[in-house]
């Protein structure tokens, strides 16, 4: 028992502890179930409307009204004063101007950047050119090391760059599987820090010339623009957005006096949206233009909402409690009641993360649900083999000594069966052949002995037969004796009944026998039958090595005197009474009719007991 349970707890840990060294190694599948179960949480936001930011695009209409693309830097330059003229916030342009326009205009656009709180593009590039603008930082520890790096910078044309209130970069930084979901607020090349577009707009919009960047060992902590709230970030500068805004748009084709009025105040962007022009990028709320992103980052540091991962190694302390409490409370949880255990669990994770999310933490909750589902899997498996092994143990237990259909009962439903002892008023049979010793003789007078064999086989049969159609439990046979009992393992109300149905039942299956006897010139068979009811402990009884269901108590002692006593009683045709039973029997007995035979006194016991036969129907005779 010890061998099995110490198998079950080993390979159960066993299995907990690779699941956590694969949590500890973190490879790309978990990372790509941990990033989708977080587009589910941001795609249940709701969706608001934002009051900071809006958007003018350039999309199919304005190619109608303005002509194709590229447009002469002018056009862009009215648009820009005609933004400024309406009051708007800092002005958003993340277009490259890499090279000067063959159609003029670059003066003209230059000179509406000049004081108008405008941001243009510059693009991180892998060609080793460097033409971009960085931005002066405040260092508290080294957060280079740990910057996104570019080996070059494609900046805006000089009188661009220049005239501009800043230079925020354009580059996304899409996770392993391609969606965008975090962007860096500042990158690098060598030693020169670059602001992304979002973080150059809050340090245009405070009118502050640098930033302030926090780090230690483990990476950045922190970023602060002068003016403006600490941005929590991870240890590589970048934030998760949040993707739950609606943006007041415009397009540029409907510009005309007045038209961007209800834009005062807003931080407004112009953004290509027109076939062929504007980016598209993947987002946890599916394919969005990439202004999208540039606009999420900037409404996440305005609102504040800077969501944090969770502690690596406290989910996975949380995956490692949940399975060991799945592996200890499923070995004593039947395998069918496992499921609800798990999705008790399982409802309990997601609840735990969706509280975690509306906190602004990003708990991982797939891995617990992994661990749960393995872990989980593997107990019911489990459990399921150890209740197959127990109804096998079960069967091969009681299928010599109880009706098949009792052992299926038992097999369904091994929770009737009380394997430890237990007290129990039951009723108990003893029954034997009385006048045995001729049977015995005649046989061996005939070396005969194999004969004999069969004889007794043949008898036991069929009482044996009788006993288990009328819902007894055959506890052993000692030579021609049987011993049975009723109202265990499984329940039977009316044991007493049913015991001395059997005797009665047994009496006319002897009749039957002693004319076969009779016919083949055997000696005569009769049959004593004691029956007594009473309570007695049940249960297995035996070693470590070997036991067997049986029981003991003075009750079972009582009905084997009954037994005994019936050679000493005789019927009118001079047969001796085939079924004796106590009081105790008697007084159970619903459906058939007792004559009170003596009083007697038997071994052990001081006080007289009163027995009883059954009244012998004609049907019964």
């Amino acid at each position: 028992m010890i061998k099995k349970i110490l198998t079950h707890w080993t390979f159960a840990f066993v299995t907990l502890f690779a699941l956590t060294w694969i949590g500890l190694q973190d490879p790309q599948v978990k990372e790509i179930l941990r990033l989708k179960s977080f587009d589910l949480l941001f795609q249940s936001q709701e969706k608001e409307v934002s009051q900071d930011i809006a958007i003018v695009t350039i999309d199919e209409k304005s190619m109608e009204v303005y002509g194709q693309w590229p447009w002469k830097r002018d056009v862009l330059a009215g648009v820009i004063e005609e933004l400024r003229a309406a009051e708007v916030g800092v002005i958003v342009l993340p277009i490259l101007f890499a090279e000067e326009d063959r159609l003029g205009g670059d003066e003209e656009l230059a000179n509406a950047l000049k004081d108008n709180f405008v941001v243009v593009g510059q693009v991180g590039s892998h060609q080793t050119t460097q033409n971009g603008y960085p931005r002066g930082v405040a260092k508290i520890g080294n957060p280079l090391e740990f910057l996104f790096e570019w080996p070059g910078m494609v900046g805006p044309i000089l009188s661009v760059g220049s005239n501009a209130a800043g230079v925020g970069v354009l580059n996304t930084s899409p996770e392993i599987d391609g969606v965008v979901r975090r962007m860096p607020l500042l990158m690098k090349i060598g030693n020169d820090v670059y602001p992304s577009m979002a973080i150059e707009v809050i340090r245009t919009a405070t009118g502050d010339p640098s930033y302030q960047v926090k780090a230690d060992a483990g990476g950045i902590i922190a970023m602060r623009v002068p003016g403006f709230a600490t941005i929590n970030t991870d240890a590589n500068a970048r934030i998760w957005l949040t993707w739950n805004k609606e943006y007041k748009t415009i397009s540029l084709a409907e510009a005309g006096p007045g038209a961007f009025e209800e834009l005062k105040g807003k931080t407004v962007i112009i953004a290509m949206t027109a076939e062929g022009l504007g980016g598209v990028i993947a987002t946890p709320i599916g394919s969005q233009y990439d202004y999208v992103a540039i606009a999420s980052t900037l409404q996440t540091v305005i609102d504040g909402t800077h969501y944090t991962r969770a502690d690596f190694l406290l989910e996975l302390a949380v995956a490692f409690l949940i399975g060991s409490c799945i592996i200890v409370l499923t070995r004593f949880t039947p395998y069918y009641a496992i499921g609800i255990m798990m999705s008790f669990f399982a409802i309990g994770t997601v609840f735990g993360s969706i509280v975690m999310f509306e906190r602004n933490i990003l708990a991982d909750g797939t891995w617990v649900l992994i661990t749960l589902l393995f872990v989980g899997l593997h107990s019911i498996f489990n459990r399921f083999i150890l209740e197959f092994k127990l109804k096998q143990q079960i069967r091969k237990q009681f299928e010599s000594y109880l009706d098949p259909r009792q052992v299926a009962i038992l097999q369904k439903d091994p929770s009737k069966l009380k394997l430890g002892g237990e007290r129990r008023e039951m009723s108990f049979l003893f029954m034997d052949i009385v006048g045995f010793t001729p049977i015995s003789e005649y046989y061996k007078n005939n070396d005969d002995p194999e004969g004999l064999v069969v004889v007794i086989n043949d008898y036991l049969n069929r009482m044996s037969k009788i006993v288990l159609d009328n819902g007894g439990t055959i506890d052993k046979y000692m030579g021609d004796c049987i011993m049975a009992f009723w109202n265990a393992p499984l329940d039977c109300p009316n044991h007493a009944e049913m015991a001395v149905k059997s005797s009665i039942e047994c009496a006319k299956e002897t009749a039957k026998l002693k004319q076969e006897f009779k016919d083949k010139g055997l000696p005569e068979i009769n049959i004593g039958s004691g029956v007594n009811t009473g309570t007695c402990i049940v249960g297995n009884m035996g070693s470590d090595m070997r036991f067997d269901y049986s029981v003991i108590g003075d009750a079972v002692n009582l009905a084997a005197r009954l037994e005994a006593a019936t050679r000493n009683y005789k019927e009118k045709d001079g047969n001796i009474v085939a079924t004796l039973y106590s009081s105790y029997t008697m007084d159970q007995l619903k459906d058939i009719e007792s004559i009170e035979v003596d009083k007697i006194k038997v071994k052990g016991k001081e006080e007289l007991i009163t027995i009883y036969k059954p009244v012998m129907k004609k049907e019964d005779a």
